[in-house]
């Protein structure tokens, strides 16, 4: 993600301690939480994210309310916490908003279908998911952001692999690894800022001595998509022509398209602040739906033709709500679709409902209770490194933030990497490996919720295939165990 308000405001962050907490009372909300999640989720199934999550998420943090209130801990106090932490996902429920926007514009616009005509012609079954990941790493390096590689070319890939038969797990899970790879190493990135200056690291010396751990893990990640695509059955290959030609019929396809996502992804590469970088790119599809796909947008409206206002209420419709092009092909009904600015806002709903239980763990003092204890564990190096990164998953499940997971470890343990003789760049790197990548196997996590709702997949539905998110800490703890790599402090002469 990429978000450097965020990243300035999560590093400048106090962390709330209450001495008079111990460790069971910290954990309380953390179980009530989870064993309510685990039966919520087993009741609802798939549909839990549509409210019955979110409310959960309330009643746990009045749990941790009420553990604060028998800990001499004000409401003022908790409520204050929770305003700062829905304040820190202004800047992310605002990109959700206007990734709804950009999906409705450039679907009427044909620019995604375009991106899937294409497509089609050139990535085959058993190529497609490894180069999911190639392509999306370039993309996120090239941006800084996961969220935007993920609402651009993220969205466009779901739909050519749908259109090829391929699992939208599958897919998903090779676009989310791609993305946080490119994520992970690029300078651009707020959370490759935040976490050497957690730890009192240097940016670029953080990022190389990341690739140590992150290399591998993408070498791995792409071995098992190349055998995954090797051994592919898929429904829809056979159909590709049937679906080409479904695809002209409804759209006007061009190259000229493509102009806007090229536009979009070089503003942000120019450091263009992704909302206004998104704004753009809605705008200009809007513009471009006029010029290619006027029927399109009469239509919306049920107008016989383009008029100024047929052509403004088919514009307004498909940026605000969901939008259905007609098409012959049952298998593109759901590609031909987009939900708007509405569609989004189940997501901003569990994020907001998210950040309440985060915050209100955090003004409880219980966060930096449940990272203490986890410190307290550390009796060698590997044991350091261990803690470390169980914090940061910790964190990520109960704080639901990864900028929280990266800085409230950060502060946590950087004295502690110091006190062992360890460089700084051993903390940063495990912040990463464990606490940026893993934010987004956390279904009420804000990473999490974001990504599954753009790209319309569940979180269990691509867990597995996120290879490189849940492999990555696995990774940073067998460099740890055998002491691969570990760089120690450089002592100073006097």
């Amino acid at each position: 993600m990429s978000n450097q308000n965020t990243n300035e405001h999560r590093e400048n962050e106090n962390i709330v301690e209450n001495r008079e907490l111990n460790i069971w009372e910290a954990l309380i909300p953390v179980f009530v939480l989870v064993g309510m999640l685990a039966y919520n989720v087993f009741v609802f199934g798939d549909d839990a994210l549509s409210g019955s999550n979110q409310f959960i998420l309330l009643l746990g943090g009045a749990v941790a309310a009420i553990v604060g209130f028998l800990n001499k801990v004000s409401y003022t106090q908790m409520l204050d916490e929770v305003a700062e932490n829905v304040k820190s996902t202004t800047g992310a429920l605002l990109i959700l908003l206007m990734v709804g926007a950009l999906a409705g514009t450039w679907l009427i616009s044909g620019i995604i279908p375009a991106m899937i005509y294409y497509g089609l012609q050139i990535l085959n079954p058993t190529i497609f998911l490894a180069a999911c990941v190639i392509i999306c790493a370039i993309i996120s390096i090239a941006t800084g952001s996961s969220w935007t590689t993920s609402a651009t070319v993220g969205i466009a890939l779901v739909g050519i692999g749908e259109a090829l038969g391929i699992s939208l797990g599958m897919t998903a899970g090779a676009v989310l690894s791609g993305a946080y790879f490119g994520d992970k190493l690029s300078p651009l990135s707020d959370t490759t800022n935040l976490a050497p200056a957690m730890a009192g690291g240097e940016l670029f010396s953080h990022i190389k001595y990341m690739t140590i751990t992150t290399i591998p893990t993408i070498i791995v990640t792409l071995v098992f998509f190349i055998i995954v695509g090797l051994n592919l059955e898929t429904s829809g290959s056979a159909d590709t022509d049937n679906i080409l030609a479904s695809i002209e019929s409804s759209f006007h396809i061009s190259g000229w398209l493509f102009i806007v996502p090229v536009v979009v992804i070089l503003l942000i590469v120019k450091k263009t602040p992704p909302l206004a970088a998104l704004l753009i790119g809605t705008l200009l599809g809007a513009i471009f739906a006029l010029i290619f796909q006027p029927g399109i947008v009469a239509g919306i409206t049920n107008a016989n033709e383009l008029t100024f206002e047929s052509g403004y209420k088919g514009i307004m419709k498909a940026i605000t709500v969901e939008t259905t092009v007609p098409s012959d092909n049952k298998a593109l009904s759901d590609l031909f679709s987009a939900k708007g600015m509405a569609g989004m806002l189940g997501t901003i709903w569990l994020i907001v409902c998210a950040m309440v239980f985060g915050g209100i763990m955090d003004g409880i003092g219980a966060l930096s209770r449940i990272s203490a204890a986890l410190l307290s564990m550390a009796k060698s190096t590997f044991g350091l490194f261990a803690s470390t990164v169980a914090s940061c998953l910790a964190l990520n499940v109960t704080a639901s933030d990864q900028y929280l997971a990266i800085v409230v470890p950060g502060k946590m343990f950087s004295k502690a990497y110091k006190d062992r003789g360890l460089a700084p760049e051993n903390l940063s790197r495990t912040l990463e490996d464990s606490g940026t990548v893993t934010s987004v196997l956390i279904p009420w996590n804000t990473c999490g919720a974001y990504h599954s709702g753009v790209l319309g997949v569940g979180v269990g539905e691509y867990f597995m295939y996120a290879v490189f998110n849940w492999l990555s800490p696995i990774m940073t703890l067998i460099f740890a165990a055998f002491n691969i790599k570990i760089r120690q402090l450089v002592k100073k002469e006097a």
